[in-house]
């Protein structure tokens, strides 16, 4: 061949020896081939630096090449919604599709021109994921919309589950009243954990220590929280209180809050944040105080990681649950899965020494 002739599959088929039905085959996984010949076929193509012409072959489909990736507006400053989009990318190259990213801030007058959706964590009452659902392209959540309409598929996680072990965890470690900063039921994994929270304590006779905030909540917001907790049961620990919560903000829900224990039932001896980033924001404030609370997080990150002391955290692992999403969405294009399909998605406890059993 000239070396500025292009590689086509017809070079390959030239150069492997076989016809161009053979080797488009062979490359594809498909038709009667041998394993020798498609051993063959693709060692040639690899040498030859062939790259499958993939717009021609989406135009044979009547296919856009493109899936569609919805993500809650807070992706700019989300390690986790970050991971979740490379997953869903390097997922949808392994499948010769791109991927066009929709955010809530988007409002369309018409569908988006992608074959199909990957919904990361709908929120309840969004107008763009409403509209989104309404196109009747095929769809995938990650987690449950908290809506009247479902996605065609749902990849989820046991994340009430979970809670309990991370709470079991730090019962071991000496906590008897742990505390939760949650944000509010619009995401079907807030609403999980909260969930999970309050069966945890209701099963174990513990008097519920519950912050909501926003599900974007700043930092400035975390930490009114967390201050709110650990004024809510009484003394803090070796710094006393450093906030007080009353009978409204922190007892009924006023304002942001949620259940406190008005009843009793002690001070807040460990505090789990719900929110990603939330435990790094509040970490200083728990060591300035010097409250002796146990710490940790239901979303795991580098920051949490590198935190001092580390910071125990559910790693919901967001590269492979968007893979996982992306390729559920496949599986639907192509007919492998049917609509209504769901699958579990595993996440993991690390353990760390922000939760070290007291002395």
């Amino acid at each position: 061949m000239q070396a500025d002739e292009p590689v086509t599959i017809l070079t390959v088929a030239r150069e492997a020896g076989v016809s161009k039905t053979t080797a488009s085959d062979a490359l594809r996984g498909s038709g009667r081939v041998s394993e020798r010949t498609r051993e063959t076929v693709v060692a040639v193509a690899e040498r030859l630096g062939y790259v499958p012409n993939g717009s021609a072959r989406h135009l044979r489909r009547a296919s856009t090449g493109t899936i569609g990736l919805h993500v809650p507006e807070v992706l700019t400053r989300s390690s986790y919604y970050m991971s979740f989009v490379f997953g869903v990318v390097e997922q949808a190259a392994r499948h010769d599709y791109d991927v066009t990213l929709i955010t809530s801030g988007q409002r369309r007058s018409r569908p988006p021109r992608v074959d199909g959706l990957v919904l990361g964590d709908p929120l309840g009452g969004d107008p763009v994921v409403e509209s989104l659902m309404a196109t009747g392209l095929p769809a995938v959540s990650c987690e449950r919309f908290p809506g009247a309409r479902q996605a065609d598929g749902v990849v989820w996680s046991e994340h009430a589950l979970m809670l309990a072990r991370l709470l079991d965890h730090l019962r071991s470690a000496g906590s008897a009243r742990p505390g939760l900063v949650v944000a509010g039921d619009e995401s079907d994994w807030a609403a999980s954990v909260h969930r999970g929270y309050q069966e945890w304590c209701a099963a174990r006779g513990v008097v519920p220590l519950v912050r909501r905030v926003s599900f974007d909540a700043t930092g400035d917001e975390v930490r009114a929280a967390a201050r709110a907790l650990l004024g809510a049961g009484g003394s803090a620990g070796a710094g006393g209180a450093i906030g007080t919560a009353d009978g409204t903000s922190a007892t009924s829900g006023g304002a942001g809050g949620d259940s406190a224990g008005a009843g009793g039932g002690g001070p807040m001896d460990a505090l789990v944040c719900a929110p990603a980033g939330a435990a790094t924001e509040v970490a200083p404030l728990l060591r300035e105080a010097g409250a002796n609370v146990l710490l940790a997080s239901c979303v795991d990150s580098a920051a949490t990681r590198m935190a001092d002391p580390p910071i125990t955290a559910i790693d919901l692992r967001p590269r492979e649950a968007g893979a996982s999403c992306a390729e559920l969405l496949f599986e639907l294009l192509s007919g492998a899965a049917q609509p209504g399909t769901e699958r579990v998605h595993p996440i993991e406890l690390e353990i760390r020494a922000s939760t070290a059993p007291r002395p």
